[in-house]
């Protein structure tokens, strides 16, 4: 469950991503733009989730005739197009801009996803931390291996006890051996 103020925003420059990744470049490639959208919105989903982050991907749509729009996926991930003729990174700009007049910076944290160079330096002067897509595939990589191996700590201490691997037929029985219930199938 995500806290009530989350330790970041977190904007993730969406198609720079994408070409940034190599399999969500082949899934692009391969099965077209919207699979690899999918494919970084799940990608995201349980990162966000273990870093209670409030994550933002923005994706351009500047050339649709649309209005920007926001699709919340989970608590902590939504989906931003921007609108017509806006771009992504005028987008995060923007975010970057408000936030450095906002009160919550300095409860939280305005981190931007991206590789590309002039975003970068942008966000930076604004004062938000950067992260290339490259870094955020190796933090999202490593915060998977890292519930995994908490799930698996978790499974392995529940097994800890004999008890726990006996079926609930034998458990039952020794319940009552113990308590000198004597079973029906014993007379």
């Amino acid at each position: 469950m995500p806290s009530a103020n989350p330790q970041a925003l977190f904007l993730v420059d969406g198609y720079n991503v994408i070409g940034a990744w190599p399999d969500l470049q082949r899934s692009r490639d391969t099965e077209g733009l919207e699979a690899a959208r999918r494919d970084l919105i799940e990608a995201l989903v349980g990162y966000s989730a273990f870093h209670a982050y409030d994550t933002r991907i923005v994706f351009d749509a500047q050339f649709q005739g649309n209005p920007g729009s926001r699709e919340v996926i989970t608590q902590n991930l939504s989906v931003c197009y921007t609108d017509y003729r806006q771009t992504a990174d005028t987008y995060i700009e923007r975010s970057c801009a408000l936030f450095r007049q906002d009160l919550r910076k300095f409860e939280q944290r305005l981190i931007v996803a991206t590789s590309d160079r002039a975003q970068q330096l942008t966000v930076v002067g604004y004062g938000a931390e950067w992260i290339s897509a490259q870094q955020l595939r190796l933090e999202v990589e490593t915060s998977v291996q890292r519930v995994r191996s908490k799930q698996k700590q978790k499974r392995k201490s529940q097994s800890r006890f004999l008890a726990n691997a006996i079926d609930p037929i034998a458990q039952q029985r020794l319940a009552q051996m113990r308590f000198g219930i004597r079973s029906d199938e014993s007379r």
